[in-house]
């Protein structure tokens, strides 16, 4: 099977707003070509609170000029991130808000699969990190009640926590759901010091996506984002992991920023870099 490299949103354009992710306002339609000249297969498409007036999922007429654009460019899009949800995480606010929030990610699963996305991506982390056993059980909770709308819509929910690899494997065990699935992130893993293949014999089998990036932990403390192979990340021991459990998956790049206006050279040389690995 061919191997297939993604990129998340908003990386192939300068950072709106002085913000590292989000969904770019001003330039996705010309994301969709450069990814082409990328030489990537695809883009992990963004919704979050900062982009949501203007992104195009949420209209027919948005979604006909995105399938447009996709077909001309030969991109698709296979994932919806769902960084609307550590802007308004089910954790930590109302239950007059939190069913607003399960009610906003029940709507978004149709109009994922509008745009040809067979997975959502939900971040627990950052802002939205489950931080108690209570947090455990409220968000396992707010998984049991979207699974059926995700049957529904044919779109898997992809699990990112910051759990180390037996308490997410514990959290995982009480939902064996095939449509509840884990997003493993290199960066974040290496960031908080976590052995990828621990936590692939761990979870191997439930990870149904993977973000390629590399974080650096600093020695007096903190971790900030690096080019591949920068970093705190030992690809050595990643791709190995990956090739254990036989995985058939793209992989998507959310690696550090290069110099502004300079976005494609520099992806080239980070989807360079992973090809060293797996290709």
């Amino acid at each position: 099977m061919p191997k297939t490299y993604g990129i998340m949103q908003g990386r192939l354009a300068p950072p709106e707003d002085n913000r590292f992710q989000s969904f770019p306002r001003n330039s996705w339609r010309e994301e969709i070509p450069r990814a082409r000249e990328a030489g990537l297969d695809y883009i992990e498409w963004i919704h979050d609170a900062y982009g949501e007036s203007a992104n195009p999922i949420f209209t027919s007429e948005g979604r006909a000029e995105l399938a447009a654009l996709k077909a001309k460019n030969n991109i698709a899009t296979p994932a919806l991130c769902g960084d609307w949800f550590m802007d308004n995480p089910f954790l930590r606010c109302t239950p007059e808000e939190r069913e607003h929030r399960e009610q906003h990610l029940h709507a978004l699963l149709p109009l994922a699969a509008a745009i040809g996305a067979n997975r959502m991506v939900i971040p627990i982390v950052d802002n939205s990190r489950m931080q108690s056993e209570a947090d455990k059980q409220t968000i396992l909770e707010v998984l049991r009640r979207a699974l059926p709308q995700a049957e529904q819509a044919n779109v898997e929910l992809h699990l990112e926590t910051d759990l180390n690899s037996q308490d997410f494997a514990a959290f995982l065990s009480h939902i064996e759901h095939p449509m509840l699935r884990i997003n493993w992130d290199s960066g974040n893993s290496s960031g908080l010091g976590y052995i990828a293949h621990e936590e692939f014999a761990a979870y191997g089998p439930r990870i149904g996506s993977i973000h390629i990036k590399d974080r650096y932990r600093k020695p007096e403390g903190g971790i900030e984002t690096r080019p591949l192979g920068t970093g705190s990340a030992d690809f050595d021991d990643v791709f190995q992991s990956i090739r254990a459990i036989d995985y058939q998956g793209g992989l998507t790049l959310q690696v550090a920023r290069g110099t502004p206006n300079e976005e494609v050279p520099f992806i080239k040389t980070q989807i360079a870099y992973v090809k060293r690995y797996w290709s």
